[in-house]
């Protein structure tokens, strides 16, 4: 599993519906609404960053498999939780959603899940 590079997202699938689904503040719903982010994934071993740049912010966070981290909301919010490794997929569930990130061909999938909703965004290594 190698989730190190580069990546543009360049689909997503119920975006409005999840950032509902988990009390995002309607204004970021909107505001994201068009924006395909680039997220910058630095892995070293069990250690890894993301770092998330939009035209509008750069959020950045670190964690490492298996250990308890903070994390920051593309909101603002912030939260904790543990992010394991199965089968190749980077899972991370929290009180509000589950996501699943995995490398499926070129493209890197991101699933992510709060009760009913499934919010599925795609990204390219650039």
């Amino acid at each position: 599993m190698d989730f190190s590079g580069t990546w543009q997202s360049y689909y997503d699938e119920n975006r409005d519906e999840f950032l509902k689904a988990v009390d995002a503040p309607a204004m970021m719903a909107k505001m994201q609404r068009d924006v395909k982010p680039v997220i910058v994934i630095e892995q070293k071993g069990k250690d890894f960053t993301f770092t998330v740049k939009t035209p509008l912010f750069t959020k950045v966070n670190s964690f490492s498999i298996g250990k308890e981290s903070e994390f920051t909301a593309l909101d603002g919010r912030k939260f904790k939780c543990t992010v394991r490794e199965e089968n190749g997929k980077l899972i991370t569930e929290t009180d509000k959603f589950t996501s699943v990130r995995e490398i499926q061909g070129e493209d890197m999938v991101e699933t992510y899940t709060a009760g009913s909703v499934t919010f599925v965004c795609k990204s390219k290594r650039i």
